[in-house]
């Protein structure tokens, strides 16, 4: 056996955990006291030959592969890490990997943890695109959400000559009077008539026709649709002049997405808006009430209010199915949730199915620190008609926790001094040991093996 001593602080600590064993419980069986075995596990006290054999024989380990140097080992693997391309513009010494790797051992685990989740979770996205059909692999939902988030979701072209359009559709006494003044008469026709479609411009007869089972704010919603197409044709194609996509889709998504932005600024006008929501204090439901929109409107342009110097609170937006599709997301606030997976089922935008049509808030903390304060209510579209086809979805907002005093959904609370749900981005990016909800570990995490103790928890974490 060598002479030298024997550092195995984080050997011995994994060891200890895979056969599901306290400090304390691992220290009667040796004979020991807990905080030695705690200074031997930080490293600060080496592994006696005397106390080696005491633990190979208490838990019939191999002498030989629990005697060996780990210093080596940390060496080696520190080394086979840091070949990584990434590191190329890098000079490390081989003398210092080896120091760094003998001295920190504490620190080697920390890197090699970071290396290995890194490592995974790039193979994980990389066949994550490589199923994408198509071969270059593109992803037009993504570009389009990129591309509106590049731009903090404010477009002031839009936006200033939707407020220009909207008194003058105010002054004409709506937005259909205002079309029939231009030439476009507006009807509303049953959806036998429609063939299922819920807006249809027919161009040679000059006539802009709507599904009258529409609720009021859809109809309202469709009119102002049509005159983002034609009234603000030039300045969406000014947003997108010069861009390039790397799909047709894309392109589509984005002028849609720009179509939907100007028909939003046409029935909330910025600045109106923006006072009434200092005014209600971001009471959603009573500006749907002033403005004639939906929650989901209301939501969505809320999103949107970034005009240097008039910014409100920055807010995340979601819309998810019952399955948990997103169909819609805007972020604002810096809100880290997947975009790609599952999101957190703590989360309570996967509650709130159960509680339809109520307003659910929640303070949520993520492994980092950050706070956030979010709220959630399902909306129902389609519908309209005995057998026709209706869905229910999740909207959501979320806000970073200083923000949340400013919103009537909180008024009073200390952000820091609340209760907060621990959540996390996703299960695969979530380092969470106590999470009783967990689907699958995290990436970059072996499992430990549950032959002799199973935890609360579905997975039980090796240390590396």
């Amino acid at each position: 056996m060598s002479t030298k001593p024997l550092y195995l602080g984080p050997r011995l600590k994994r060891i200890r955990r895979e056969l599901g064993l306290t400090q304390q419980a691992m220290a009667d069986e040796l004979g020991i006291s807990p905080s030695y075995i705690a200074l031997i596990e930080r490293n600060q006290r080496p592994l006696t030959a005397d106390l080696l054999l005491r633990l190979a024989r208490a838990y019939k380990l191999d002498m030989a592969n629990l005697a060996s140097d780990e210093r080596d080992d940390y060496a080696r693997r520190l080394t086979d890490a840091l070949r990584d391309p990434i590191f190329n513009d890098i000079d490390l010494p081989a003398l210092e990997v080896s120091d760094v790797a003998a001295s920190f051992p504490g620190v080697t685990e920390a890197l090699l943890r970071l290396y290995g989740a890194w490592q995974r979770e790039q193979q994980a996205l990389a066949e994550q695109r490589s199923a994408v059909p198509g071969t270059g692999a593109s992803d037009p939902v993504g570009e389009a959400r990129r591309f509106v988030a590049a731009r903090r979701n404010y477009f002031p072209a839009i936006d200033a000559k939707a407020e220009e359009l909207s008194d003058e559709i105010a002054k004409a006494g709506g937005a259909a009077e205002w079309l029939r003044l231009r030439g476009v008469r507006v009807r509303f026709l049953p959806p036998d008539v429609m063939m299922d479609a819920v807006r249809r411009y027919d161009r040679h007869n000059e006539q802009l026709l709507i599904d009258d089972t529409l609720s009021p704010s859809g109809r309202a919603w469709q009119l102002m649709q049509h005159i983002s197409y034609t009234a603000l044709r030039g300045e969406i194609a000014g947003v997108i002049r010069g861009e390039s996509f790397a799909s047709e889709t894309a392109a589509q998504l984005v002028r849609r997405a720009l179509a939907g932005y100007a028909a939003a600024a046409l029935v909330m006008p910025y600045d109106r808006f923006a006072r009434a929501v200092d005014a209600r204090r971001y009471d959603i439901e009573a500006l749907s009430g002033q403005f004639g929109a939906s929650f989901e409107q209301v939501a969505h342009r809320l999103t949107t209010l970034n005009r240097p110097g008039q910014e409100r609170v920055p807010f995340f937006f979601i819309r998810v199915d019952t399955a948990g599709n997103v169909s819609k997301r805007l972020d604002g606030a810096g809100f880290p949730f997947a975009a790609h997976g599952g999101g957190c089922p703590l989360w309570s935008v996967h509650e709130c199915f159960r509680t339809p049509g109520e307003i659910v808030t929640q303070w949520v903390e993520l492994p980092d620190g950050q706070r956030f304060f979010s709220l959630a209510r399902t909306v129902t579209s389609g519908g309209g008609g005995f057998g026709r086809a209706r869905w229910t979805r999740a909207i959501a907002l979320a806000c970073a926790a200083e923000h949340a005093p400013r919103l009537v959904y909180a008024a009073g609370a200390d952000p820091k001094a609340v209760e907060a749900t621990p959540i996390g981005v996703t299960c695969r990016l979530c380092h969470r040991a106590q999470c009783t909800a967990r689907a699958e570990p995290p990436i970059g995490r072996e499992i430990l093996p549950d032959d002799y103790r199973r935890g609360a928890e579905p997975f039980s974490f090796a240390e590396s």
